[in-house]
């Protein structure tokens, strides 16, 4: 089996010594020939066999006609094209486990009455790792019922997040009322509308990682209440990196001139990014007080949150002949592409973990 898993699927001798254990009852390659022959049929390339394999290398013993090929017409029922039911098994390959009608069905049928449509269920089925490895009776259902009747938090409210994040009712049930447990220390109201989003912001961060943060924000100035206010106010913050905390706090402190209690009273301003926002419009901002050109009266933080067309219209384009290094500064940031049109990013995408 070592030198077969090499030979037909191009795994290194070490990979296949360590898939081959779990087939070693296999007194021919019948199976395994008909598998592989079939995913290639299917669309995949040996990258992905090898990834199908490597995730349970028991898949080589199924028997294609009756393990394989009603998963596959089950998901090409569904509207999937080939390439987009490759997508959805290498990310979901607990499919090819699952008995259509007594797991795969009820999953869909699940994930389409909380999505609200069948779109947003198969868009998540292509992109979601194990998006259908959950249990409907164990997990999903526990899950939704515990945030509706315990926490009180309307369906449709938790409907909507779980759009773009399905995974917070994926965990186990014990790992939810967890972040619940969490997210009351914050403070964080039940019956707020932020309060599922949250659930889904402390579902990305440890404890561990978090109290590091809070001790980070501490050497800054921030009180405990005031981190946990910001959070409240801005889940998404807990997300940010430990570096891009510390740079945007810094920048906003030494550079700008704020506080760490006055950032923490305006804390969507940590939310945008720092090199295509935050520095290229306070440079801009400085170079036209430096030649009189701007009084400086209105605040910086309602100047970034003005949109990308209302910035250059009202600091860029009127000062763009007399003061050609306004464009200088949003070339060099790469926010200027050589038209009277900036790419700015209103979101911070400069390190979240």
């Amino acid at each position: 089996m070592v030198e077969y898993l090499v030979n037909s699927c191009g795994f290194s001798p070490s990979e296949a010594a360590k898939f081959s254990k779990p087939l070693a009852h296999l007194r021919s390659t019948e199976k395994p020939d008909a598998v592989i022959n079939f995913m290639r049929s299917q669309g995949f390339d040996g990258a992905g066999i090898r990834k199908v394999i490597s995730g349970d290398p028991r898949y080589l013993c199924c028997n294609v006609e009756k393990n394989l090929t009603p998963k596959f017409r089950f998901l090409r029922d569904l509207g999937l094209s080939e390439s987009d039911i490759a997508d959805a098994i290498l990310k979901n390959d607990v499919i090819l486990r699952l008995d259509v009608h007594r797991s795969l069905v009820p999953k869909l049928e699940m994930w389409e009455s909380i999505l609200g449509s069948r779109e947003l269920v198969l868009k998540h089925l292509k992109k979601t790792r194990w998006f259908f490895f959950s249990s409907v009776e164990k997990t999903l259902h526990p899950n939704l019922k515990f945030l509706r009747d315990e926490c009180g938090i309307p369906e449709e409210r938790v409907s909507v997040v779980l759009r773009s994040y399905p995974q917070l009712i994926s965990q186990k049930p014990e790992s939810l009322r967890a972040l619940v447990a969490r997210a009351n220390e914050l403070g964080m109201p039940r019956q707020s509308r932020m309060f599922v989003r949250t659930l889904n912001a402390l579902h990305n961060v440890s404890q561990e990682r978090f109290e590091a943060k809070v001790e980070l924000m501490r050497s800054f100035g921030w009180s405990e209440s005031e981190f946990s206010s910001v959070v409240r106010k801005v889940p998404t913050f807990s997300c940010m990196s430990l570096d891009m905390m510390r740079r945007k706090m810094k920048f906003f402190i030494n550079v700008v001139g704020y506080t760490p209690s006055f950032i923490a009273s305006q804390p969507t301003i940590l939310l945008y990014s720092l090199q295509k926002r935050v520095i290229p419009r306070f440079r801009v901002t400085e170079m036209l007080k430096s030649k009189g050109l701007w009084t400086g009266q209105g605040k910086f933080t309602c100047i970034l949150t003005f949109s990308d067309t209302k910035f250059m219209e009202k600091f860029v384009l009127p000062h763009k002949e007399n003061v050609p290094e306004l464009l200088d500064i949003l070339r060099v940031a790469g926010t200027w592409k050589g038209n009277d049109t900036l790419h700015l990013a209103s979101e911070d995408e400069e390190g979240l973990s």
